[in-house]
């Protein structure tokens, strides 16, 4: 069959898709081509063929453009959405899908568009201001009681960042307040949204503000002065997330902080939970160990204080000790003492007159009679006649009831041991305290 065929009844052309598209092609290229189109770059990507795409626009229509990775590396800057150019190309259609574009040969800047333009002034006006103040800035909370977010129900920004806070902190709830993101009344009802978590959510600690990314057309929302105003109002810190890194608009500048997407908004609010658990469980790790070093340290200055203080017990033991040690020289004292006089007693008996000998009799009798007594007071003996040498608990003699209270512990030394007592009864003279068996 023919690309074109006549058809008797109507008399015109009856053209096959493609034909028609090649001859339109034709035309434009015979009653066009080259052509040079001066407009702002909207919808600007660059692909991983290295092929660059995007519409040139003015407010009365909108072109689509194709530039081939030839020509793109010829490029001497980047371009990006706003920026208003002027190119060199060859209009043609793009047959598969009967598009009209322009193959893009070169292009040069032509100076700002009008969209970045107002967005450069009221940066400027907001600035001034102190809207963008670093001082007013906070810092955002540690752990967060529950999270504020702003976006809408139906951008997959939404689910990026639901998915990023329920893997990382599933346990902190996220209080969710809708809005539309682009369009004419996009700007008020994130306002709107804005004021109802300050009003009806105490409980949010901090808000993520985000949406996906798009042409400075798709973001102009996020450029609202008086969204601008909302956010800086708020009682609470604001993180916005809004389109790619390379996207900035008003709502970056005013919030607290400024994440480079959704997901990354998320992420800063959103510590791990297994982080938090490591963390508590070396600082576990670390109280233990230090409350087990200050036990020790405690320990052992309770034995060297425990060693100067000595027991009660081994006070009486010296005591004891020393008692025995004080009545064995008394007894050797006397018996030395005896002897000696003994001995002088034979010189002086046979070298003295016989008028002498009575005197040192007496003496001798004297002699014997101090001995018996020394004797006599040695403490063993008296304790063998059934007395006891009685102590209190600090170690000190017993000689008086009235030194003496109910429930006092008393020792009692005894001619072959001791024995431990507590006093049941305590008072005048003549009353004895009874042992406690």
């Amino acid at each position: 069959m023919n690309e074109r065929e006549q058809t008797p009844a109507s008399g015109g052309r009856v053209w096959a898709v493609g034909a028609l598209c090649r001859a339109v092609a034709d035309s434009l290229d015979a009653r066009f081509n080259p052509v040079i189109v001066r407009g702002e770059i909207s919808g600007f990507s660059r692909a991983g063929s290295g092929h660059c795409y995007f519409a040139l626009k003015d407010e009365f229509g909108q072109l689509r453009c194709a530039m081939f990775r030839r020509a793109a590396s010829l490029l001497d800057f980047s371009p990006r959405d706003g920026d208003q150019v002027e190119v060199r190309g060859r209009l043609a259609v793009y047959e598969p899908r009967g598009d009209l574009q322009l193959v893009v040969e070169s292009l040069r800047r032509a100076g700002q568009g009008a969209l970045f333009e107002q967005f450069m002034q009221r940066k400027a006006r907001l600035e001034a201001e102190g809207l963008f103040d670093g001082a007013r800035k906070r810092p955002l909370p540690t752990m967060p009681h529950s999270i504020g977010l702003v976006t809408s129900l139906g951008a997959a920004a939404l689910h990026d960042v639901v998915t990023a806070l329920r893997r990382r902190v599933p346990h902190i709830p996220v209080v969710i307040a809708p809005a539309a993101v682009q369009g004419a009344n996009a700007a008020a009802e994130l306002a709107s949204a804005m004021q109802s978590l300050y009003r009806s959510q105490p409980q949010v600690d901090v808000i993520l503000l985000v949406r996906g990314g798009g042409s400075i057309e798709d973001l102009w929302s996020f450029n609202d002065e008086q969204l601008a105003r909302t956010i800086v109002q708020s009682p609470v810190p604001v993180i916005s997330g809004i389109g790619h890194e390379t996207d900035f608009t008003i709502a970056d500048f005013c919030a607290d902080v400024r994440a480079p997407t959704p997901t990354a908004a998320a992420e800063l609010v959103a510590a791990p939970r297994d982080l938090w658990l490591g963390a508590l469980e070396l600082l576990d790790d670390r109280l233990r160990e230090s409350i087990a070093a200050r036990v020790d340290a405690s320990n052992q200055r309770l034995d060297v204080a425990a060693g100067r203080l000595g027991r009660p017990s081994a006070l009486v033991g010296r005591q004891k000790l020393r008692l025995a040690h004080n009545a064995q020289r008394l007894h050797y004292a006397v018996i030395s003492r005896t002897g000696r006089f003994a001995q002088t007693q034979q010189i002086l008996q046979a070298d003295l007159p016989q008028r002498f000998r009575a005197v040192f009799f007496r003496q001798h009798e004297r002699l014997d009679r101090a001995a018996l007594r020394l004797q006599l007071l040695d403490p063993a003996l008296v304790l063998q006649r059934g007395y006891a040498w009685l102590t209190n608990a600090d170690g000190h003699a017993v000689t008086s009831v009235q030194s003496l209270a109910a429930g006092d512990d008393v020792h009692a030394r005894l001619a072959d041991g001791t024995v431990d007592l507590k006093v049941m009864r305590s008072g005048t003279k003549g009353t004895r305290p009874t042992p406690d068996a």
